[in-house]
């Protein structure tokens, strides 16, 4: 755990993306009016969840008014409604909803990250704020010592972990994996898994049901072992 702790403060104390920064300090600042007597986080978001996972979830980046807000990945927003809902279904969340970062959910054998860690605007972060985030991530595969299934919520997630991962030194299959949903991937000692990512514009029009991502994190519970 100790490891998951720096990697948090360096996370938390990052300025590497002007633009990034600038962003996600204005939101915090300038706040919507349903927010309006609530204190922003206004930092990046580190990883939380079980320092033994062999799960990690990951996702793109926090949202402006979810994350940014609470200080919590998939935190305060409708993607992790979505998400946690399912988690705590599947047996790897003690309760189906997650509010605020001090709400008292507690993940088991599951760890949840993003690629990113600042709140991009238009959820659009460029490559070059993509490859400065990036080590964080390659920071939490080495930590997190039992883990053994990626589950990328995206196609930018997937994209991120295959990036992630070769950075550990791992070397990528050939031809490079293509994101769909539920497809599976080999990556050194990993398996990767995408799904459709839980936004509103995925799970609003059924293109991801609460079914099919219980199916995805039931296969990564299976594939953990």
């Amino acid at each position: 755990m100790q490891e998951l702790d720096r990697i948090r403060e360096e996370v938390i104390a990052c300025r590497a993306c002007p633009r990034l920064v600038q962003w996600r300090e204005r939101v915090a600042r300038d706040k919507v009016a349903r927010f309006a007597q609530e204190d922003y986080w206004g930092r990046p978001i580190p990883g939380f969840g079980d320092a033994a996972a062999k799960i990690l979830i990951l996702g793109l980046a926090p949202a402006a008014h979810g994350g940014n807000r609470t200080g919590r990945i998939f935190t305060g927003d409708r993607s992790g409604d979505f998400l946690f809902a399912s988690l705590y279904r599947c047996g790897l969340a003690n309760q189906a909803t997650s509010v605020t970062r001090d709400d008292g959910l507690v993940l088991s054998n599951a760890y949840v990250s993003a690629v990113n860690r600042c709140a991009p605007p238009g959820n659009k972060p460029t490559p070059q704020e993509r490859d400065r985030c990036l080590p964080f991530l390659t920071k939490e595969l080495a930590a997190l010592t039992e883990l053994r299934v990626v589950v990328a919520l995206g196609a930018y997630a997937w994209d991120g972990a295959l990036r992630a991962i070769a950075a550990a030194g791992v070397s990528q299959p050939s031809p490079k994996p293509r994101f769909g949903h539920a497809t599976e991937a080999t990556v050194g000692s990993y398996a990767l898994i995408g799904c459709f990512h839980p936004s509103q514009q995925n799970t609003f029009t059924g293109r991801l049901t609460p079914d099919m991502l219980d199916a995805v994190v039931l296969r990564a519970i299976a594939l953990a072992g």
